[in-house]
């Protein structure tokens, strides 16, 4: 009877693992605003796919792409994606239900989770992912911020180097090393 309590323990506390301890084999894929980016997924085997679902577990209960009964549900998908987001093969050959986000920007940032439901067994979307991606979206060279973070980057460089200066004047004087002056 523990064990049984213990498995239902860990079987209810799933979604909450999925999010604090992400999947080991994560991918992170790093891309620059505004351009269009693959997250890779396929499905472990060749039956019919009837669902699939790519959702951000920080996204609340909204999908990034939802697909079921043979076509897109913009209902369910939230509105930063909308118009934005499609699947690279929507006959989805050999399993392939990768994503395509187009034109990202630094609020596409963050982990993409894929899953799949497959016939005969329909099944709600429950499971862990078969895949999951962390996309971190950063700006295009050329484009730094001359503000506040930009002078704190400058004066931790800054300290840096008087740092080193002052570590090589301290190893000169202490080997007594004439070369150092």
């Amino acid at each position: 009877r523990t064990a049984h309590t213990l498995l239902y323990i860990l079987w209810s506390l799933q979604p909450l693992c999925s999010v604090l301890f992400p999947l080991s084999d994560q991918k992170n894929i790093t891309a620059v605003s505004g351009q269009d980016v693959t997250l890779i997924c396929r499905a472990p085997n060749n039956k019919s796919i009837i669902v699939v679902e790519w959702s951000r577990p920080d996204l609340d209960s909204k999908h990034v792409l939802l697909y079921r009964d043979e076509q897109f549900d913009p209902e369910e998908q939230h509105p930063s994606f909308k118009n934005r987001v499609d699947l690279q093969d929507r006959q989805m050959k050999d399993g392939d239900v990768s994503l395509i986000v187009k034109n990202v920007t630094i609020n596409d940032t963050g982990t993409y989770e894929c899953r799949v439901a497959v016939s005969p067994k329909r099944a709600l979307l429950k499971t862990y992912p078969i895949n999951s991606i962390y996309l971190s979206v950063v700006d295009p060279p050329g484009d730094e911020d001359v503000g506040p973070a930009s002078e704190i980057m400058f004066f931790k460089l800054w300290m840096a180097v008087f740092q080193f200066d002052l570590m090589v004047a301290a190893l000169c004087l202490y080997h007594n090393a004439a070369v150092c002056v």
